[in-house]
């Protein structure tokens, strides 16, 4: 456990301390924040690095193993409901407590007013996502092409951005890309790649990944169509 949290606290340095490093460089030169601002901005850095380094962690040592037996032991209850069932499950689960999630719909809620919930905006995602993952699940089992699956997912996300009020066509898009964060990503490769492996003559790699992208796909067609019927 020792070198695990030694390696992940060198991984969250080399990612947190060039942003530190440009901000107190902004400080310095440019913008010039209260010194208490800037004071709580390196506090608030270690305290985010050590809640990273936790985290990363937390994912490595149980999560990634757990998802991977999961995946392994699902086929073997012979249901293709079932897996799509634990798909739907675990997308929406993880995207509701995605933190990239409840960061965009807190600023949604306060962008509008309040005329949209916060708790709202992150249940339509969290909905969008659990159902294109579930899609993406099966895929593995029936080896359905990804290429026809994309083609069709991208052409109903262009037809729905035509129609959709035009204020939610950027909040869709932003949604699609917040929703593979550090919970939902972890958790969704370690039960597809379990599932993949275990399947005869089909192909951990290349069957299993593509899912994120795809999955990424149903929060923005849940948000479009949540503009649609706000409209």
């Amino acid at each position: 456990m020792i070198s695990l949290l030694r390696e992940k606290l060198l991984e969250v340095i080399k990612a947190v301390v060039p942003l530190v490093a440009v901000v107190c460089l902004l400080q310095v030169t440019l913008v010039q924040a209260p010194l208490e601002w800037f004071l709580q901005l390196l506090t608030g850095s270690v305290l985010a690095m050590i809640g990273m380094v936790l985290l990363l962690a937390g994912i490595d040592f149980g999560i990634l193993p757990m998802g991977r037996f999961i995946g392994a032991e699902l086929p073997r209850r012979g249901s293709l409901a079932l897996i799509i069932g634990v798909a739907f499950a675990l997308g929406f689960a993880t995207t509701v407590a995605e933190p990239d999630v409840i960061v965009l719909a807190g600023q949604v809620e306060a962008g509008s007013q309040k005329a949209m919930s916060r708790q709202a905006v992150v249940y339509v995602i969290a909905v969008g996502m659990a159902a294109f993952a579930a899609i993406a699940m099966a895929r593995i089992i029936t080896g359905w092409s990804m290429r026809h699956m994309l083609t069709l997912a991208y052409s109903l996300v262009l037809a729905l951005s035509l129609l959709a009020p035009s204020t939610f066509v950027p909040l869709a898009y932003d949604a699609g890309s917040v929703t593979t964060g550090v919970l939902s990503s972890p958790v969704m490769l370690a039960v597809a790649i379990g599932l993949g492996s275990v399947l005869a003559g089909r192909r951990a790699l290349s069957d299993s990944f593509g899912l994120l992208g795809f999955a990424s796909i149903g929060p923005i067609v849940a948000i479009l169509i949540m503009g649609m019927i706000l409209s």
